[in-house]
């Protein structure tokens, strides 16, 4: 124990230094960092881990508040900067720099395994995008009276639910542009919105602390979960429709956590996961190919990614990304792959690593 309290003290928490020049776009460096390990077991130990890391040209030049992924090779993110940016993450490409909002993109929707995705503003408009077509969307709709916060694709992709801070929901027929419902409940300020796989529901998270569940078919809420202590911020559902996950604001550890819902007949609170220090801000349920056990992913404001058994809540892997800033969005890749987009350090590239155990990397930026 003494010989690795000194050797802790004599490595350096952050180092930086290049091995070979640039290539093109692609600079290469070792990074080491730190990181907290947790087994299952309750044992937990600080780790310095040296690795290759790939900084590939930008994608935004300013915050970057969203990131969603396309397809298998390609990311959608927008930002302050008022781009949408279409990103090859495995070769550290911009596809597509697609120009349309007058102010911060706040959410991205994909249509995937298609070129196809929308992007939401505080502009107050929603613009459909293809990345087969021009550099113009493909239809913009227009009907909210403040900043939209909320964006979700119906399973069959022919309707779009926008979600606002002007306390309402609209659904829209995707092929015409044209708003086919409206809703609207007393101070429910959106958050984000998700629809369920293969029904006709929706989840929505609100700053009213409450999370609603919204059936499509006349756009009326069909239930109301228990309120939070504190504003939820996101919601992500499972990939079979049977639970969902909506996230926590807070400040020093105060709320600052994330839920697990059952989506079914109870619709009951299934487990909490306690750890963020500051506002949780996305969470993804994670393939079921990286662990033994189901694992979900979330990130913070306290510029933290972690890793949590899905069941118990135990945490099983910490991820402290230094000079981030507030951590904004949280997408899976692929099956191995995260990314990660942030305030002052654009988006980064993460990776489980099974080596030794349960492990996250922080492998490239862009």
């Amino acid at each position: 124990m003494l010989l690795r309290c000194h050797l802790k003290r004599a490595l350096p928490q952050k180092v930086s230094c290049r091995f070979c020049a640039v290539m093109g776009k692609l600079q290469s460096k070792l990074k080491h960092s730190t990181y907290k390990y947790s087994r299952p077991d309750g044992f937990r130990d600080e780790r310095i881990q040296t690795k290759a890391f790939q900084e590939y040209s930008p994608a935004h030049v300013d915050t970057v508040s969203v990131v969603a992924a396309l397809n298998s090779d390609l990311c959608v993110s927008g930002g302050k900067d008022k781009t949408v940016v279409a990103y090859n993450w495995r070769t550290g490409n911009v596809v597509k720099r697609l120009k349309g909002h007058e102010r911060e993109i706040t959410k991205i929707a994909c249509i995937h395994k298609s070129g196809q995705f929308f992007s939401a503003s505080r502009d107050k408009t929603v613009m459909m995008w293809d990345l087969q077509g021009s550099s113009q969307p493909r239809q913009q709709f227009s009907g909210h009276t403040m900043v939209v916060t909320g964006l979700a694709v119906s399973p069959d992709t022919s309707q779009l639910c926008t979600g606002s801070r002007d306390n309402t929901l609209l659904l829209w027929d995707v092929g015409t542009g044209q708003c086919a419902e409206r809703a609207s409940v007393s101070r429910n300020l959106v958050t984000h919105l998700c629809w369920v796989p293969r029904e006709p529901y929706i989840l929505q998270t609100s700053e009213d602390k409450t999370i609603r569940l919204w059936d499509s078919r006349g756009l009326q809420v069909a239930h109301i979960f228990p309120a939070k202590q504190h504003i939820q911020t996101y919601c992500e559902v499972s990939e079979d429709g049977h639970k969902c996950i909506s996230c926590s604001s807070g400040f020093g550890g105060e709320g600052c956590e994330a839920t697990l819902w059952d989506l079914r007949q109870t619709r009951n609170r299934i487990c909490e996961y306690e750890g963020h220090f500051q506002t949780v801000a996305s969470c993804v349920f994670l393939p079921r190919a990286l662990a033994l056990m189901p694992v979900i992913a979330t990130s913070s404001h306290d510029c933290k990614v972690k890793i949590w058994n899905q069941d118990s809540g135990a945490c099983l892997f910490t991820l402290s990304l230094d000079g981030a800033g507030p951590l904004t969005s949280l997408a899976v890749a692929d099956t191995v792959s995260l990314l990660c987009a942030s305030f002052s350090r654009g988006i980064r590239l993460l990776r489980v690593d099974h080596s030794r155990g349960l492990e996250l990397q922080e492998v490239a930026g862009f």
